[in-house]
């Protein structure tokens, strides 16, 4: 009996095709988990599973290319919501949810679920606020949809400009995972690493655009939520929770609670010396598992969700997701299997971080390093790996020659990635990790390269330079611009400028001064004109530059506590203000205009676009 029904079209094959997949990646893992037991190599086993997965995303990629614009730009409309649900989690689960949001969680602890709060509540913005209506409205873009929505040459040109700030900075974020993860598993240096990175990426995006994306993207999911999940059921099992981590990791945060005051001995050097020494490391110091006492300490955490939750709703390379779906009732659906398959995740990364961080402190655990001597730590084969590429370092300040929770250095972004080796788990379990991570950062980068080059050959060359290009050359020039904005961007993140949460942070924070109110008051408000629309980005991303420049470097002391992570709350409210009052001083859109609102926001019927035609 053959497995595709004759007459039965692509679309409606996929839940077997990926079912295939999926069968196939599990027997892969099986097959390299026997390999292990005969006597493969951790170092083989790890180049394996990488490079195995790149070579299927790049054949994705390679057998959905195209040369037709719809399908290059929005895959042809045609994405089943429950598959856009994956690919908009794969894509969203960037290098910062699965590299770096659980090491965030295990050096800081409470403060760091502010990305989880912020990053999952983003998602009912983008429901309740976005995604039905610019789906309704049809355009390619969201820059498409500013130019659109407000008319207007220089419009569309700040809305590229703001999606080219916010966008390239994420990706720098997520070429830095690659990099992190190529050097460890490849065992080349960093720098190279996000060469490595990138090549993949590029194979993935290149040939297909949003199509070739779009089925890469969710092969990319299933390995990532595989890869995540088996790490922290085996530690519950292990540490003896039980089966049920996410309701367990209680009683584990309550242990490390009681083994963190005996275990911090004797005091730390300046902050700045240390800072020095181990450049992007941070000590190993106490896990913060309940809220910081006062006002401020609230204020900072509100403000922080608040910046990750209004830059979920902006960031161009998730709401372009909701361009390919088959109508606008798809796309209302599948922003709800995307909260779906982005909760598997966060719902599972407090754990992941309690469960990796009671790993090396219980001296119940064979895995602990704290307490032990410095000679005998130093040499785990783990230590010494990630050691060797600048991302674990040990320093005996007091001299004794014991490790002290204060005298272990690590950088959060390889804490998910060390985590299956801290916790002694068959190497065969790292590689998938690896694999994973990689995953997760080549999906949310293909997407953002994608948007910023769709965006640059779309909304600049082809409506504002060259409006009678061919679809050939369109599309050639969006792949050049794939290929150099890909490159400018491993460049830049090869001088480690800052990690990959802050990173993240910054372009959230970029995309809402800039674009949250024009999108917005684009779909809410009538009398948004195009002089305020111009005037809310220019300001905003303006306003929210300055105050990051004005901290960051510039020696200002932060207002009400908010530091460079959350720059954006000034961007955003200049931005709302600006847009407010010139739209207000400035002549109402035209009865057309403002009878195409009222349509867009009735999520049914045919796009607006469409209708024109």
């Amino acid at each position: 009996m053959p497995i595709f029904k004759k007459g039965t079209t692509f679309i409606e094959n996929l839940p077997k095709i990926y079912t295939l997949y999926t069968g196939g990646f599990l027997l892969f893992f099986a097959m390299l988990a026997w390999f292990e037991k005969l006597g493969m190599g951790a170092d083989t086993i790890g180049i394996l599973f990488v490079s195995f997965t790149i070579v299927i995303y790049a054949l994705i990629g390679y057998l959905s290319r195209t040369m037709e614009v719809q399908a290059y730009y929005v895959a042809g409309r045609q994405v089943p919501a429950v598959f856009n649900g994956m690919a908009t989690a794969a894509d969203w689960m960037s290098g910062a949810s699965f590299v770096a949001m659980a090491g965030g969680i295990y050096l800081g602890g409470h403060a760091y679920l502010a990305f989880v709060v912020g990053w999952t509540g983003g998602y009912v913005l983008v429901a309740t606020l976005m995604a039905p209506y610019l789906r309704k409205f049809g355009c390619y873009t969201v820059p498409d949809f500013i130019g659109t929505r407000y008319g207007g040459n220089l419009t569309r040109f700040f809305a590229v400009v703001v999606l080219v700030v916010a966008s390239f900075t994420y990706v720098t974020a997520q070429i830095n995972a690659t990099g992190t993860i190529a050097a460890r598993t490849l065992g080349v240096p960093f720098e190279v690493g996000v060469w490595v990175g990138l090549v993949g990426i590029l194979l993935c995006a290149m040939l297909g655009g949003m199509r070739a994306v779009t089925w890469t993207q969710v092969a990319q999911y299933i390995v990532l939520i595989i890869a995540y999940l088996v790490p922290v059921f085996w530690m519950s099992m292990k540490q003896g929770f039980g089966p049920f981590p996410h309701v367990e990791y209680g009683n584990a945060v309550a242990r490390i609670m009681e083994l963190e005051p005996i275990l911090q001995v004797g005091v730390l050097k300046p902050t700045g010396e240390i800072a020095a020494q181990f450049p992007g490391l941070k000590a190993l110091t106490v896990l913060h598992a309940t809220p910081g006492e006062g006002p401020i300490a609230a204020w900072r955490f509100v403000t922080l969700v608040a910046c990750m939750m209004i830059g979920t709703a902006s960031l161009p390379h998730i709401l372009m997701r909701y361009f390919t779906t088959p109508s606008v009732r798809a796309a209302r659906t599948s922003v709800a299997w995307s909260l779906f398959f982005i909760f598997l995740l966060y719902f599972t990364a407090p754990a992941l971080a309690t469960f990796t961080k009671l790993q090396l402190l219980d001296p119940n655990l064979a895995t602990s390093i704290i307490g032990k001597s410095i000679a005998e730590v130093t040499n785990l084969t783990w230590i010494q790996k990630w050691s060797a590429v600048g991302m674990v370092a040990i320093k005996d300040f007091n001299g004794d020659g014991i490790l002290q929770i204060n005298e272990f250095f690590i950088r959060g972004d390889i804490v998910v990635l060390a985590t299956p080796e801290i916790a002694g788990l068959p190497y065969v379990i790292s590689g998938l990790v690896a694999a994973g991570g990689l995953a997760a950062a080549m999906s949310t980068a293909d997407g953002l390269l994608l948007a910023i080059s769709n965006a640059l050959s779309h909304d600049l060359y082809y409506k504002i330079i060259d409006p009678k290009a061919e679809t050939r050359k369109r599309l050639i020039v969006a792949r050049v611009l794939l290929v150099g904005i890909g490159a400018l961007a491993s460049i830049v993140a090869s001088f480690k400028l800052t990690g990959i949460l802050g990173a993240v942070a910054w372009a959230f924070c970029f995309a809402m001064s800039g674009l949250f109110f024009p999108l917005v008051l684009g779909v809410w408000w009538r009398r948004a004109n195009r002089a305020g629309a111009i005037a809310g980005m220019v300001i905003g991303l303006g306003a929210g530059w300055w105050y990051l420049y004005m901290v960051k470097w510039g020696g200002m002391k932060p207002w009400w506590g908010m530091d460079d992570l959350r720059f954006g709350m000034v961007g955003a409210t200049a931005s709302l203000i600006a847009m407010v009052v010139v739209s207000l001083m400035t002549k109402a859109p035209d009865k057309e205009t403002q009878a195409m609102i009222d349509e867009v926001r009735i999520p049914k019927g045919k796009t607006i676009l469409e209708a024109s035609h």
